[in-house]
């Protein structure tokens, strides 16, 4: 192979740039608030299993059990819409993560709260 045809292809070589070192703390609040999304859409999920079986079980149309199940993964589209931001690949992986946990946390969170309450 001929010596310059890398820098005929890609321009001259350069050496990359070393890694942004990652923060702790921003690792650690990224890390709760993804337990705490997890958690919550856990719990929604369960709960919505449960009145889709019980309505199923009654004979009656599971359509209003069946709603709370369609919005996790139109959720989950949603995040994954942002994290392809090219603003948002442009960050560090912990800053990332800590972004869209804090986009992804309080409405599964508020929900979950709310069917808790609900259901005693």
């Amino acid at each position: 192979m001929n010596p310059s045809t890398h820098a005929a292809l890609y321009g001259p070589w350069r050496p990359a740039r070393p890694a942004r070192r990652e923060r702790p703390v921003v690792v650690v609040l990224a890390a709760l608030l993804w337990a705490v999304t997890a958690l919550s859409v856990s719990l929604i999920g369960g709960l919505a299993c449960i009145a889709l079986l019980w309505t199923a079980a009654a004979g009656e149309p599971a359509a209003g059990a069946v709603v709370p199940l369609l919005l996790i993964p139109a959720g989950a589209a949603g995040i994954t819409a942002l994290a392809r931001a090219p603003r948002v690949r442009d960050l560090t992986a912990s800053t990332r993560m800590l972004l869209l946990g804090a986009v992804a946390c309080p409405v599964p969170t508020a929900l979950a709260v709310w069917f808790w309450t609900l259901t005693g």
